[in-house]
């Protein structure tokens, strides 16, 4: 099973070529009470937007919502999770979800303020030998197209704390990037929900293009 879902994975992955618009990213659907749903309508389409512009990356214009659980979990490449609130993954959903990125899936969480407390506690079921771990500012994930020679933009201010990026590494591959104290999903928003200037919403899409970026082509950002 797991030799099988690696396979559809990888052939997902190398599938990819400018104008395809052959795979789509994923908005991750959990349960515990938190909004899960937090930013759906404009965030995570103008980033596709922005990547398909700037990065020629053929993503589909139309985004997903998945279930943690679910077997489609494994159709994504890339999954996006955001909320305020409360989170619970079940035993089987956080199996499920270990499956799919020691699969060869990724799953961004953008704390959306108010999350973090309950998040690791869930991350640490899906990965109980791991810790949550700051990435260095010399990581690729700054250096695909964007440099960000001090990691990540602060998009928003909530508690006067810097922002950090923070993954889970698995036999030297990332399959999780957390971005903590920084709400680039806000950023990402169109101008009129947060009221954001041009400066500020460009900076968290060049950072979630590289997010994007960096899980399509790894260390080689002229693949794109």
């Amino acid at each position: 099973m797991k030799s099988t879902v690696l396979v559809s994975i990888l052939v997902l992955l190398n599938a990819l070529a400018p104008n395809a618009q052959n795979f789509k990213l994923a908005v991750l659907k959990y349960n515990g009470g938190g909004d899960w749903y937090a930013n759906l309508t404009t965030s995570v389409p103008n980033l596709i937007e922005f990547c398909n512009k700037e990065l020629n990356a053929g993503i589909d214009l139309e985004q997903e919502v998945v279930e943690i659980g679910s077997k489609e979990l494994f159709k994504y490449p890339f999954v996006h999770m955001t909320g305020h609130g409360n989170v619970i993954f079940s035993d089987l959903e956080s199996q499920n979800l270990r499956k799919y990125l020691l699969s060869g899936g990724f799953l961004h969480i953008d704390d959306n303020y108010g999350m973090d407390q309950f998040v690791r506690t869930e991350i640490k079921k899906v990965f109980p030998e791991y810790e949550l771990t700051e990435l260095p500012f010399s990581h690729p994930i700054y250096h695909q197209k964007f440099d960000f020679n001090k990691g990540l933009p602060k998009i928003h201010e909530h508690d006067e704390k810097r922002p950090e990026g923070l993954g889970i590494i698995h036999n030297g591959r990332l399959v999780l990037y957390y971005s903590f104290e920084c709400d680039l999903g806000d950023g990402w928003e169109s101008p009129a929900v947060h009221g954001d200037s041009n400066e500020v919403r460009t900076k968290a899409l060049q950072m979630g293009a590289n997010i994007v970026q960096y899980v399509l082509m790894g260390n080689d950002p002229d693949k794109l």
